[in-house]
């Protein structure tokens, strides 16, 4: 198992109550969909960018109360079930177009300056996530959306480090450019795996303690929703701080090692989770 914003989705879980399948499924089927846009096949960017703007005018006329597409518009097996469940649940709009917004931003931004860029990336790629499950739980208080906030983006940074060699042959770098600047590592130091450099260790060590940080924040919520809910947040935060226990573990060479969960530790992952 690797961290992934979206395959910690609980797409159809046991521990998810049954009522709530349905519309945990329709969100990740747009999430989903929207990010292949973005990421995968051979599309231009400007293909790519022309169909999240077909995405994201079916999401304003959802907003606007009805949604109408053209016979055979391939959009339609996604949104059609989306509208329904937005209407059912009365979810708001602003995470599903802060997604659009982030996939989008996929496209044409292939580095990030500083922790304020990406951060404000993982508030729309990431962060929307978790508010629109609160918002299922009818559990969106002010103070579970903040650390809902703190989880999602801490699983989103650790994303990025245990994939910062895939993201390279993406021809993207999510370490920002002023961290890079501040350890004194360059870019050649991921061309060429130069995981043993005391400049790219320390740096490492100081992205991996920001996204436990992120993780440690977001903890408490998993004690505050009920039940299944509960436990499987707790299970999926306990997964992300796992990654970053066996990012250290390897001394951050995510060249060679690509750190993921086994078998073994779900045992240890369970027991933290039922404490």
């Amino acid at each position: 198992m690797a961290v992934d914003h979206y395959e910690n989705f609980p797409v159809a879980s046991l521990l998810l109550p049954r009522r709530l399948r349905v519309p945990v499924r329709n969100i990740y089927r747009y999430a989903r969909s929207a990010d292949d846009i973005a990421d995968e096949g051979n599309a231009t960017p400007d293909q790519r960018l022309a169909q999240l703007a077909g995405y994201r005018d079916a999401l304003l006329q959802i907003q606007a109360g009805s949604l109408t597409l053209p016979p055979g518009d391939a959009r339609t097996p996604v949104f059609e079930p989306l509208a329904e469940s937005i209407r059912q649940y009365a979810l708001p709009m602003e995470p599903f177009l802060d997604l659009i917004s982030a996939f989008e931003q996929d496209v044409v931004t292939t580095r990030y300056n500083d922790d304020a860029e990406l951060f404000d990336y993982c508030r729309r790629s990431a962060n929307p996530v978790g508010r629109l499950m609160l918002h299922l739980y009818q559990a969106a208080t002010p103070g579970n959306l903040a650390q809902a906030d703190s989880i999602c983006t801490g699983l989103q940074l650790t994303n990025f480090w245990q994939d910062v060699a895939i993201d390279w042959q993406k021809e993207r770098v999510y370490l920002p450019q002023s961290k890079l600047k501040h350890y004194g590592v360059g870019e050649s130091h991921i061309s060429q795996k130069l995981h043993t450099d005391p400049a790219w260790q320390a740096l490492m060590q100081a992205q991996v303690q920001q996204a436990r940080e992120q993780l440690l924040a977001g903890l408490p919520l998993t004690q505050r929703l009920p039940g299944r809910i509960g436990f499987e947040l707790k299970l999926v935060v306990h997964g992300g701080l796992r990654i970053l226990d066996r990012l250290d573990q390897l001394h951050y060479d995510i060249f060679f090692h690509r750190p993921t969960l086994q078998k073994r530790d779900w045992i240890l992952l369970f027991w933290r989770a039922l404490g």
